[in-house]
């Protein structure tokens, strides 16, 4: 609703403003008929102007015929006054008479002339005043012509910009107009979805509340029951709980003890320079070393400074090992940071070697005051600058007061309340600023003085350098003053806040608590790795309620493929039996084989030995020959009655013969190998068919889920493409109305159009016509 209310503001301020606009295009449009008045009024009087004009060129042209008729009278006049004056030096000689009338017709030519020459000078002033004013007035009217086609233009172009101006905002209003009612519809949608969901919610929290005081009744009973003793309750007793341990303060501390080390090793870097170019300047200035002895004072003050670099490397070391020492996997509060202790330590004996040059110092200063070339602005230059030493000597000292205070808590806890810590960390902050100011004011006499000493005539271009290089020491160690005051105050509140205490709690951390805080660190560690070991994989508890329900659906199926299993089975059997009596007869047709062969074999060999004896042994053999004849002839006869023997294995046919107990004992071997080979087939189809039933599981149950995931993706996809009918409707709704707006906009477009082509139309031919006028006054005056 608060949406609908900002669009009817928004659509009334929008309308309100095309009221305001279309009030203004109304005062254009009578602005711009006004000029067009004026604008046709100054064009009669134009014409007016004209017409006076060509009157007076008229007036002009007889006025010039006028005075060349009178330039030719006067010629002829002083023709004739010369041929009267020959005239009268010739007849001097006669009488008086005639001379008296020749001066009296003198004088009246002479009058005459006079007269003429007034009168043409006069004309000619009258006419050269015409020309100007006429002149005049022309440059005037076009001036005020072309000032007027100007703010004509002007008004026209204001006139286009407007009507573009109010046809855009005409669009966007109605373009806004539709997408704001499309809008508003969406809304009440979204509000009566909202009402329902209100509803809902209100709803789930009658029961989250029903559920939460239920809850709520029962932990209650459950703590009275259960929790005989609350140590929360007593602040004495919650000091001794061990505290969380705090990794985003670890963090945060190891990030402010980087940038604090990087200020101090600036600042280091600075200290350095300043303390290595004084000791320059000392054996430079007031007496340079190199020609003549210094002092004993600045000898031994620039020993001391020559061991400034024992006293200033070892606060950028321990500062280092304090950095290093704060990590992760630390405790870092004041009570358990043990290296801020030797680094407080550096900071003092730093501060001891600064107190230990002061007097130094002062005292070369005082030397360079008493030079013979120093002048007094050099003197109160130097005064400043003991000044300025002194301060900064001072604050280092209350610098290192707070340094021990703060360090003085890793040693013992109760060398200082844990309430003063922040006074402490407040007053260190406000210490630094002052040094800063300090630095930096000393830095600005020390330039002041280096100029002074530019301006002395015994400067040389060594103590030149040397000052520079001192000037630029100053500026990095102002810079860095800066940078760390700066630093210290906007992590004030991180170093006056209290890290780690129990919760509820606001005591300060006991070492041994940071020990066991990190013991438990560890443990809790090793827990979390240990329950994120993987897991063996296993079918998940849904996944597997639905394979039940598909094999349980799948019965039917199940069913069809066991008959369908028992038949081949069947099919499978009886192609076993005709395999095994083919194999049977075979195998026996094989022992007959191997009989017959023997029996050729003894043959042959009695044959051999009846040809080596007597006609005894010939006749013998003639009658064993008759006699295997006869057997030969009677076998085929036994063998043409065999014997047909049909079990459930299959069928066997056996003949009769001599050896017949050898050959019932190789049949008996026979069937037994045969059996075994049977049984051991049989176990391998066995397996194989059940290895076949479990894949035609599988696959039946794969063929499942895949219907039950086409199922689901149908369902998506029929959501979707009815969001998709919606989503082409609303566009369809958006286009029509889109269209009609055009199409209205185009109509009031072409409106304008076509009375924009008139009025321009129009003032073509005026401008035109006002061109041709210009054009033939200008031609005239040409001829002229």
């Amino acid at each position: 609703m608060a949406n609908v209310t900002d669009l009817q503001t928004k659509y009334s301020k929008l309308a309100q403003e095309y009221s305001k606009l279309r009030a203004q295009n109304q005062v254009l449009k009578k602005g711009v008929v006004d000029e067009q008045a004026n604008s046709t009024s100054l064009k009669e009087q134009l014409k007016q102007r004209d017409q006076s004009l060509r009157k007076q060129e008229q007036e002009m042209d007889s006025l010039s015929f006028r005075n060349q008729q009178l330039a030719k009278r006067v010629e002829l006049l002083q023709e004739e006054l010369a041929v009267s004056e020959a005239k009268g030096k010739k007849g001097k000689s006669k009488g008086d008479s005639p001379s008296q009338h020749g001066m009296q017709t003198q004088n009246v030519f002479d009058e005459d002339l006079q007269k003429k020459i007034e009168e043409n000078e006069r004309l000619h002033i009258q006419f050269y005043e015409a020309d100007e004013q006429h002149k005049r007035q022309e440059a005037e009217l076009k001036s005020r012509l072309q000032e007027l086609e100007k703010n004509s233009e002007q008004h026209q172009a204001v006139v286009d910009g407007l009507t573009t101006k109010y046809m855009e905002t005409i669009e966007r209003l109605q373009s806004d107009k539709a997408r704001l009612e499309v809008k508003a519809q969406t809304l009440e949608r979204e509000a009566k979805e909202c009402r329902l969901r209100t509803e809902e919610c209100q709803q789930q929290l009658r029961r989250c509340q029903s559920d939460l005081n239920r809850q709520v009744k029962q932990s209650s009973s459950v703590i009275q029951e259960k929790v005989p003793f609350n140590d929360t309750k007593f602040s004495d007793y919650n000091s001794l709980n061990v505290p969380p341990h705090n990794r985003r303060h670890q963090l945060k501390a190891r990030d402010v003890a980087g940038q604090a080390l990087s200020f101090i090793q600036d600042l280091v870097a600075a200290l350095l320079n300043f303390h290595s170019y004084t000791e320059q300047r000392v054996h430079i200035y007031p007496l340079d070393s190199s020609i003549e002895q210094i002092s004993p004072l600045n000898q031994k003050f620039s020993q001391y400074l020559h061991e400034n670099a024992a006293y200033v490397r070892p606060l950028e070391d321990s500062f280092l090992q304090l950095h290093q020492s704060i990590t992760e996997d630390t405790v870092t509060v004041l009570e358990t940071v043990v290296k801020l202790k030797s680094f407080a330590d550096n900071f003092s004996s730093y501060t001891r070697f600064l107190q230990k040059i002061l007097p130094y110092q002062l005292k070369s200063l005082e030397e360079e005051c008493e030079a013979p070339l120093c002048t007094a602005a050099l003197r109160v230059k130097n005064q400043e600058l003991q000044s300025d030493m002194k301060r900064i000597t001072s604050m280092f000292e209350k610098l290192q007061n707070y340094i021990n205070l703060l360090a003085s808590l890793s040693v013992r806890q109760d060398a200082m309340p844990q309430s003063s810590t922040s006074a402490v960390f407040t007053q260190l902050a406000g210490c630094l600023h002052i040094l800063h100011d300090t630095v930096k004011e000393m830095s600005k006499h020390y330039n002041q003085k280096a100029g002074l000493e530019q301006e002395l005539p015994t400067v040389t271009q060594k103590l030149c350098t040397t000052t520079e290089c001192l000037l630029g020491s100053l500026g990095s160690l102002n810079s860095s003053t800066g940078k760390i005051a700066t630093f210290f105050s906007n992590n004030l509140d991180f170093f006056t806040s209290v890290g780690y205490s129990p919760r509820g709690s606001t005591a300060a951390l006991n070492p041994l608590q940071a020990e066991s805080m990190l013991s438990n660190k560890k443990k809790a560690a090793a827990y979390v790795h240990a329950i994120r070991k993987p897991r063996p994989q296993s079918v998940p508890y849904k996944e597997a309620l639905s394979n039940r329900r598909i094999l349980t659906s799948s019965t039917e199926s199940r069913e069809g493929l066991t008959q369908q299993v028992q038949q081949s089975q069947e099919k499978i059997a009886r192609l076993e039996q005709e395999k095994e009596h083919w194999l049977l007869e075979a195998q026996l047709g094989k022992v007959r084989l191997e009989k017959e062969n023997q029996r050729i074999v003894d043959l042959e060999t009695q044959l051999t030995a009846a040809l080596g004896g007597s006609l005894n042994s010939q006749t013998a053999a003639a009658s064993t020959l008759a006699q295997s004849h006869e057997e030969a002839e009677t076998e085929p006869k036994a063998a043409g009655k065999e014997t047909l023997c049909t079990s459930l294995v299959g069928m066997l046919c056996t003949t009769p013969t001599v050896e017949h107990v050898r050959d019932e004992e190789s049949r008996e071997h026979l069937i037994k190998t045969h059996y075994m080979a049977r049984v051991g087939e049989l176990t391998t189809q066995l397996q194989i068919s059940d290895s076949k039933a479990v894949h035609f599981h599988s696959e039946c149950r794969a063929l499942a889920k895949r219907l039950a995931i086409a199922e689901k993706s149908r369902e998506a996809l029929s959501e979707e493409v009815k969001l998709a009918n919606q989503n082409i409707t609303r566009l369809q709704d958006e286009l029509a109305t889109t269209k009609r707006s055009y199409e209205d906009q185009l109509s009031m477009m072409s409106d304008h159009l076509c009375s924009m082509n008139e009025t321009l139309s129009k003032q073509r031919e005026e401008i035109d016509t006002l061109k041709l006028g210009s054009k033939g006054n200008a031609k005239k005056n040409k001829g002229r």
